[in-house]
């Protein structure tokens, strides 16, 4: 099984870089959000103040770099290079999954990344299935081992549907979030990893007292694919399943808009590619954005060079949107003027 998920991370790398896993039809509908342009800002760009405060760290823009891999040489290579970065630009890391440092212990080195981000934001991983069989002391070493300030719980089940020995149980999990809220000693955030949270599923969340999300919407990444991809490339059989759910998710700015008015804190993932994504994210109700594959592709054309210059770039962008909205800051995007489009309006209608 070990050697099964080492080998597994090594062609998610290869595949979601190269964006073979994304979704064709299915968009983020963050289109669809119009910013209404102010020609008389009344502000200098200079003044705008795109800092947030999330999980007791201030970063110096709503931006995460989105949770990737971990357990792999590569990914230990990786992992530094971008930790390093995010905390060079004052901005957040997430740690991919630590499934396998709890059944391949030596590999913990390789999400250990504190050494080279000591005051960066860093989010640590874990499935919801495996949370669910562990003791919640268990996981909170976890937390301790990648020094983390929050703890990522995913739910993927979807994607677990697609894998040959993945998890087809999911009953159980709302209350191990709910529990795992309540006793570890850092916030705890629950992340859908490209389908979307819905509403039921949000409401039912905050009803176990969970206070944090990552949308993780439809529109970038379908890991579905991904995983029909890897399987197949291996000359393995794969389900048709694969192919019917390979569209399958609520679009990243639905996502966001079903769950504007629950008292979460909210995390735009899935499909975010730009500053324009980032605002228009952030207007829907975003306190900050995660970006993955993006920054996955940029660091194996350019390395950690190539990364940053696309960072800086959405963050420039973002601050330019700031004024051009009359936006003194990122909370104040939430009250911009913007107009939506009709899909977008079908889902927000859905959801109320």
């Amino acid at each position: 099984m070990s050697d099964d998920i080492h080998n597994r991370k090594k062609s998610h790398i290869e595949i979601a870089s190269s964006e073979r896993g994304r979704f064709a039809r299915t968009t983020t509908l963050l289109d669809e959000v119009t910013l209404v342009h102010q020609g008389l800002p009344e502000l200098s760009l200079d003044e705008i103040d795109t800092s947030i405060e999330l999980f007791g760290r201030r970063l110096s823009a709503p931006l995460m770099i989105g949770a990737m891999t971990g357990g792999t040489n590569e990914a230990a290579r990786i992992n530094k290079d971008l930790a390093g970065l995010a905390s060079s630009l004052g901005i957040g890391f997430c740690l991919g999954s630590q499934r396998i440092m709890v059944e391949r212990p030596e590999t913990e080195s390789s999400f250990q990344v504190r050494d080279v981000a000591p005051n960066a934001l860093i989010v640590g991983n874990i499935g919801v299935v495996q949370a669910r069989a562990m003791d919640p002391v268990q996981v909170s070493r976890l937390v301790d081992a990648v020094g983390a300030d929050a703890m990522a719980v995913h739910v993927n089940p979807a994607h677990e549907l697609i894998q040959a020995d993945g998890d087809r149980d999911f009953r159980g999990c709302v209350d191990t979030t709910g529990e795992l809220a309540s006793i570890l000693p850092v916030p705890v955030i629950v992340k859908e990893t490209g389908c979307g949270l819905s509403r039921q599923a949000a409401e039912a969340l905050v009803g176990r007292g969970v206070l944090h999300v990552e949308v993780g919407g439809a529109g970038g990444t379908s890991w579905v694919k991904v995983e029909k991809e890897r399987q197949t490339a291996q000359g393995k059989h794969t389900e048709k399943i694969g192919d019917v759910l390979g569209e399958w998710g609520i679009p990243t700015a639905a996502s966001l808009s079903l769950l504007s008015d629950l008292p979460l804190t909210m995390i735009a993932g899935g499909g975010i590619r730009d500053g324009l994504d980032m605002a228009r994210a952030v207007s829907l109700g975003a306190t900050a954005c995660a970006v993955a594959q993006p920054v996955l592709a940029a660091y194996r054309d350019g390395g950690v060079a190539g990364v940053r210059s696309l960072l800086e770039e959405m963050i420039g962008a973002f601050r330019a949107i700031c004024l051009l909205t009359g936006s003194a800051n990122s909370g104040a995007l939430r009250d911009a003027t913007r107009i939506i489009g009709p899909n977008l309006e079908r889902w927000r209608l859905q959801g109320r």
